[in-house]
């Protein structure tokens, strides 16, 4: 008798059973949907707000007004001669919603108030895993400002900045603030200030860009645990502008032609700075390479209070100073460099003793004139780049005029019979015979 009168109960809670996973499956089978956007003033706007999450936006060739705020999960994705155009204040695009993709636009026409950071794309705490992928970004103050927000992607775009104001009024191609996980690649940045600014962040990656006509192609400012790695700076005033930063991977860029610096290093601590090039002789001149006019970049690498790196394996060629090396930096590991045609290939002015080499091997110098008699690459004389008379004429530059004056050949004559009067300064013990190796193609 029991169990007939709880048959029915039975019968009951398997319908429930029932429709309640009928329900659950078919939240999942609701798929996200394509919707091709026409252009005109406010269509996209619209579409937007009508747009469900995940849902897909495709934009037919046209303009489109700009001034958008993405607030939900989309997929945004333009077709050659699709525009998003602002209208010449604040941001073209703000994303305030996580993992939005944004593909095959251009955006432009942005607001020129640095205090307001006006952006073509501005990226809210909120947008974390984002994408941004092949679109070209010109005449905006700043290209794309990823403003706390985590994890984002920013890739294969051109960012063309402004040309017309002053190049420290400018805005920056790529801005990051706070940005942890940022990969930045594949990018072509050009005009505006600097190629990639970045600073209180950690974590990021930037990799494979192409950065020209700039200040710095890549400025670092309080960001730590993070890389450099394969990019390209070409006619800027410095291209690795790295400060007040801690253990970075700078490795595999290259610069060619930059006014001023290839890598600077200010306050940089704890960091591996290798397999890089510098290049400061401008690769269309054929005249030799001690002539003045080919001395395009006025200093490979400049170090100032930065301790604790290690400077391995890289190439330095064809600029004013080779290394300037000053204020108090200390435990630095130099070694396996290439430092060639250098007019001065070191400027360090104090009186501490430092050793340029690790493990028997240091660095090739172009201008040291020495032998190999047991043919093991290494010179078998040490390599001394400062002497009495170098200290004398980076402290008191009108004392060029006396350079060849028999009382200077006397100094440099005294100095090298007597080792004990040398002022202090850098020394390398096993300096190499010959570029290394893995340069020879560089040099070539």
């Amino acid at each position: 008798m029991q169990e007939k009168e709880t048959k029915p109960f039975r019968a009951i809670h398997l319908w429930i059973a029932l429709v309640f996973l009928a329900s659950f499956f078919g939240c999942f089978s609701v798929r996200a949907a394509t919707i091709e956007v026409k252009p005109g003033p406010d269509t996209l706007a619209n579409a937007i707000s009508n747009a469900q999450p995940d849902d897909q936006l495709k934009l037919l060739s046209g303009i489109y007004s700009g001034k958008l705020t993405i607030n939900k999960t989309l997929i945004i994705t333009g077709q050659p001669g699709t525009i998003i155009r602002g209208d010449g204040a604040g941001h073209v695009i703000t994303i305030s919603a996580p993992n939005v993709k944004i593909q095959g636009l251009t955006i432009e026409n942005s607001g020129d108030q640095l205090s307001t950071e006006d952006s073509g794309i501005f990226l809210t705490k909120e947008s974390t895993n984002s994408i941004i992928n092949h679109n070209f970004l010109r005449n905006n103050l700043i290209g794309i400002y990823l403003k706390g927000s985590e994890n984002v992607v920013i890739r294969n775009n051109i960012i063309s900045g402004r040309r017309y104001q002053h190049v420290n009024t400018r805005g920056n191609g790529v801005q990051i603030w706070n940005a942890p996980g940022a990969i930045i690649e594949d990018n072509k940045i050009e005009y505006g200030r600097d190629g990639i600014f970045v600073t209180t962040s950690r974590n990021n990656i930037f990799r494979d860009n192409q950065m020209s006509n700039l200040r710095y192609a890549i400025h670092y400012m309080y960001t730590h645990h993070s890389e450099v790695s394969g990019n390209s700076s070409t006619n800027n005033h410095i291209a690795y502008a790295l400060m007040f930063s801690d253990h970075l991977k700078v490795q595999d860029n290259v610069s060619i032609n930059d006014r001023d610096r290839g890598v600077l290093l200010n306050f940089v601590n704890y960091s591996n700075i290798t397999n890089n090039q510098v290049k400061g002789i401008a690769l269309n001149q054929t005249s030799h390479p001690d002539t003045e006019e080919n001395y395009i970049t006025e200093k490979c690498i400049f170090f100032y209070n930065s301790n604790m790196n290690t400077v391995e394996s890289n190439y330095f060629n064809g600029c004013e100073i080779g290394i300037h090396f000053t204020a108090g930096s200390q435990d630095n590991h130099i070694f396996g460099n290439a430092f060639i045609n250098n007019r001065t290939q070191v400027k360090y002015v104090g009186t501490r003793h430092l050793e340029w080499s690790s493990n028997q091997r240091g660095n090739y110098w172009s201008d040291h004139p020495s032998f190999d008699l047991d043919d093991d690459n290494v010179a078998d004389q040490s390599y001394r780049p400062n002497d009495l008379t170098d200290q004398l004429i980076w402290r008191h530059p009108i004392a060029k005029l006396l350079l060849n004056s028999p009382a200077m050949q006397l100094l440099r004559w005294a100095q090298s019979e007597f080792p004990g009067l040398h002022p202090g300064g850098i020394k390398d013990s096993f300096p190499l015979m010959t570029i290394p190796a893995q340069m020879d193609s560089v040099d070539g």
